[in-house]
């Protein structure tokens, strides 16, 4: 595996610079692109968090705007991804899941900006799963980070915990989660859910190998998920059931048989690739796609899926237990694409933001975008930031 020094310098716009960044805080070796920092340290910070499969690259687009406003911007490959080093790489089964805790992903995000000189960050934005470590940020820091923008991935709340049973008798667990994959397995078209997927060891090697076709796979992968797929007609489920999900693209509620790979292929099966290429170039051209295809081609998806290891297995979350009943008390605003599903994936999560959260500031539905809005729509992603960054 190629050595952080040894690489090849991102292709950036103009205005971001990249460097390595380390702490005596951290086993982690930062990746980070930075945009309008200053020697006084005197420009208000702005994080982005990116989500999978990205990498900070993806913030190429919204960070020289952002800091054009007077702004310091910083993103950086999280834990298991890109070109941030120090992450425990050993084989699926031996991997201590523990590092790729929620609440140590926190502690990277906290760890790094103490290592930048800010003890303060005026807005943390996350994108996906990036949305994931923001709204833990904006919980359990409310005095570390002064607003929250979460894209594409609304923010549920903590978990609940049962209540009164010392008096009352618990109502009965029926495993929940374990009974949709079975439910999603047993439709006419067998089902099941990506992220119980990619939280299985085949997965990493099914997406990564062979290698010559990862440029194909990730095109195909970005295009399904953006505006440019015509397949793409989000709307609300009416309740976390196997009919309800199997409404949704292959990209989430795959062919019981197929990984990710081949479910993707079947969704492109009828697909002009002349016509898929000039849609998607238009807002991810050739040789910035290539960026993710050589770094997920070195890296492979490991380090990403073990995110989803850590979500879908209850046991993982139980540090979350002493947010019980907590709410996002900073100003938080939710953006998505108005084609992506994400906004749906979790039926009626979107509704609820305003229960779980102090000070919501609202849905902002962007019009010609999916899943990948910051990429899709910058100038429109940094006109909504730039609103709640006013107003705080």
């Amino acid at each position: 595996m190629a050595t952080e020094t040894s690489l090849p310098p991102l292709p950036l716009p103009s205005g971001i610079t990249e460097r390595q960044i380390h702490s005596p805080a951290s086993e982690l070796s930062y990746h980070v692109l930075e945009a309008g920092g200053s020697p006084e340290r005197d420009r208000p910070l702005v994080l982005l968090l990116h989500g999978f499969p990205e990498i900070a690259f993806s913030w190429r687009k919204v960070m020289p705007e952002l800091a054009n406003t007077g702004y310091y911007v910083v993103a950086f490959d999280q834990r298991g991804y890109g070109r941030s080093t120090g992450w425990d790489t050993a084989e699926f089964n031996n991997v201590d899941l523990r590092t790729f805790s929620v609440t140590n992903l926190v502690r990277d995000v906290i760890v790094l900006i103490y290592a930048l000189g800010y003890d303060r960050v005026k807005c943390v934005v996350g994108h996906d799963f990036g949305a994931v470590t923001a709204s833990l940020c904006a919980l359990t820091r409310p005095d570390f980070f002064e607003g929250v923008v979460l894209m594409s991935h609304p923010f549920k709340g903590p978990p609940s915990l049962p209540l009164n049973t010392a008096n009352d008798s618990p109502p009965n667990s029926n495993g929940g989660n374990s009974d949709i994959q079975n439910d999603l397995a047993n439709l006419a078209e067998p089902r099941k859910h990506y992220k119980w997927y990619y939280s299985t060891e085949p997965a990493n090697e099914e997406m990564w190998k062979p290698q010559d076709g990862l440029h194909k796979f990730l095109r195909g992968y970005f295009y399904l998920k953006s505006a440019d797929w015509k397949g793409n007609e989000p709307r609300p489920l009416e309740s976390w059931t196997a009919t309800e999900l199997a409404k949704m693209p292959y990209y989430y509620i795959m062919p019981l048989h197929s990984g990710m790979r081949e479910a993707v292929e079947k969704s492109m099966a009828n697909e002009d690739a002349e016509d898929v290429q000039k849609r998607s170039s238009s807002w991810l051209p050739d040789e910035e796609l290539k960026v993710y295809a050589q770094e997920y081609g070195r890296t492979g998806f490991q380090g990403g899926l073990n995110w989803y290891r850590v979500q879908t297995d209850p046991k993982n979350l139980r540090e979350l237990d002493m947010f019980a009943g907590k709410k996002i008390e900073i100003p938080c605003l939710f953006i998505s694409g108005k084609k992506d599903w994400g906004v749906y994936q979790d039926p009626g999560a979107v509704d609820r933001m305003s229960e779980v959260c102090s000070d919501y500031r609202g849905a902002k539905l962007i019009e010609d975008a999916g899943h990948w809005v910051q990429q899709e729509q910058p100038q429109k992603v940094v006109e909504h930031i730039m609103g709640l960054l006013q107003s705080l």
